[in-house]
């Protein structure tokens, strides 16, 4: 008999244990994220310039990454913008970067090597155009550029391909009726203030703070591009078609504007990849630039316009898989 009961007592604690392993497996499957093994390696994310939006942003954006992507090893690396950074990523110079869509237009319709494998993973914010002047500058409007001395963004930059559209528009030939600038952000708003430039041009989200400092200790004022040069801008075709009319705020530079609204350009802004981008790392590195949204906003006002409900629209680009995956995970 009591043979007989030991061999039960066994057979209840073996039974009990197998339930109890079941039970801490299932709770491991449930809290464990198991799976796909997280992303590792290195990730390079060409930005731009020191002093504009697309470093700033960038800046930010990678504390973020390395806390989500904690296997990952991530290098920032400026450059003169969108131009330089879509050629960067199309041949494998760079992992991600940050574009306009006019400047992603042109390099696909240019079928530069590469082309066919950019992909787009986040429509990012608007670039506004920025033609800025002295306050007591005779320049009323684009046509008035003409004999003047105009930073107009270097060669690598979207800025540069806006500009020579913009003068091009306004009748003005970019090389033979101004004097052309290549410059940076970083340099044309001391150029301007020593009376090294007349005029220069600039591409960004609002406010750059390179032109809110200039603002801030120099008496400056926004040049109106209104909605005639836009119409003479798409005109052109092509790539133009994705410059669209635009309000600058009366509050984007309080001292520049004088409480004014300024008509303007704007330009949409894409995360770009390539297919050869991992999917899970380029589903990670989506969702950390959505999940960012608000706290990047505080310090880098334009990331604060991001949308999810427009992200996935990164049109001329493809989405990329690893963010189609994400988009399709967050669908209500």
């Amino acid at each position: 008999m009591l043979q007989a009961l030991s061999r039960i007592g066994r057979r209840r604690v073996l039974q009990v244990c197998t339930a109890v392993t079941v039970v801490l497996g299932l709770l491991l499957w449930w809290l464990l994220p198991l799976g796909q093994p997280a992303p590792t390696g290195t990730l390079t994310f060409s930005t731009g310039v020191r002093s504009g939006v697309y470093q700033r942003y960038g800046e930010r954006l990678k504390g973020d990454l390395a806390r989500d992507l904690p296997e990952v090893s991530i290098r920032l690396q400026t450059s003169e913008g969108s131009q330089q950074n879509i050629a960067r990523v199309a041949t494998g110079k760079a992992d991600f970067t940050i574009a306009t869509t006019d400047a992603l237009a042109t390099y696909l319709r240019s079928g530069k090597p590469g082309a066919d494998r950019l992909r787009g993973c986040v429509r990012l914010y608007d670039d506004y155009i920025q033609l800025v002047v002295p306050r007591d500058s005779e320049v009323r409007r684009v046509s008035d550029l003409r004999g003047k001395r105009v930073g107009v963004g270097q060669r690598g930059s979207g800025v540069r391909l806006v500009a020579d559209r913009l003068l091009t528009a306004a009748g003005l030939d970019p090389e033979r009726d101004v004097t052309p600038v290549s410059a940076g952000i970083d340099t044309m708003p001391k150029q301007l203030e020593d009376d090294r430039l007349d005029a220069f041009f600039w591409s960004g989200g609002l406010p750059t703070s390179a032109v809110q400092e200039l603002s801030d200790r120099f008496a400056i004022r926004l040049v109106p591009l209104e909605a005639a040069l836009v119409k003479e801008l798409q005109a052109a075709g092509g790539s133009a078609r994705y410059y669209r009319s635009a309000m600058m705020p009366a509050d984007a530079y309080h001292n520049a504007q004088q409480d004014q609204s300024v008509p303007t350009v704007a330009v949409s802004n894409v995360l770009v990849t390539t297919d050869r981008s991992d999917p899970a790392l380029t589903e990670a590195f989506t969702r950390t630039v959505i999940d960012s949204r608000d706290r990047i906003g505080r310090e880098v006002h334009a990331a604060q316009l991001v949308d999810l409900r427009t992200a996935i629209y990164t049109d001329p680009l493809p989405l990329h898989e690893g963010a189609s995956r994400y988009y399709r995970s967050v669908k209500p």
